[in-house]
């Protein structure tokens, strides 16, 4: 089947795209609210990494149904809105999956996701707002660009630290990861479709000296 997104409706689109764009990684963003009250915790599946010199992340917190931006948007954008706000993403792991479910209900300006969820918070280490304790992975932000394309709000953020949980470490001298120790999940299409990461496989990087060889021998096409 083909599609021309023109002649669908947004929220068509969105139905169509967000069933076949997966897995999605998530974004549990906390972000300082702009009145003092506390702090605003959010999820955001239209996430992730866009660079590496300098780390560069992105989500898309998108608007309200109105055209209002939402908490996340309006708290990095600052309250004169010239933006270069922090906020920390915190990754979901699968024992966090409820907690962060339930911070996305569409509560009113002003309530504690966190302390409705029951999250205990820890005070960020090179920016001003907290991060989730319990998520195992927890990336401090400073935004960079936020890129208005319609309707849609697309956040750029700078990565100034990264948080990972100690047993997760296999050697932290040397940056090594066990990512399956994270137990991370990603969103699915559907309205509460989601994955786990745990069933993966390898596929070693074929140089084109190698690949040559095959052809000219007979071994193989790749």
């Amino acid at each position: 089947m083909h599609y021309d997104l023109a002649a669908l409706s947004p929220a068509d689109g969105y139905k169509l795209l967000t069933a076949v764009i997966v897995p999605r990684p998530i974004a549990w963003v906390s972000t300082l609210n702009l009145d003092g009250s506390g702090v605003n915790l959010a999820p955001y599946s239209f996430f992730n990494m866009m660079g590496s010199d300098p780390a560069v992340v992105a989500f898309s917190p998108g608007d309200r149904p109105d055209g209002t931006p939402k908490d996340t948007a309006r708290n990095i954008a600052g309250p004169d809105g010239a933006g270069g706000g922090e906020f920390v993403i915190n990754l979901v792991s699968e024992a966090l999956s409820e907690a962060m479910n339930l911070s996305a209900t569409d509560f009113p300006p002003g309530v504690d996701e966190a302390g409705v969820a029951g999250l205990q918070l820890t005070p960020g280490t090179l920016v001003r707002v907290p991060r989730v304790t319990a998520s195992p992975v927890s990336l401090e932000c400073r935004e960079v660009q936020t890129v208005r394309i319609g309707r849609n709000r697309v956040v750029l953020g700078e990565v100034l630290g990264v948080h990972v949980r100690d047993d997760a470490m296999l050697d932290p001298e040397r940056l090594y990861v066990d990512t399956a120790a994270l137990q991370l999940v990603g969103r699915m299409g559907g309205r509460g479709g989601y994955t786990r990461t745990a069933d993966t496989f390898e596929l070693a990087r074929v140089p084109y000296q190698t690949w040559l060889a095959r052809q000219e021998t007979g071994s193989g096409d790749t």
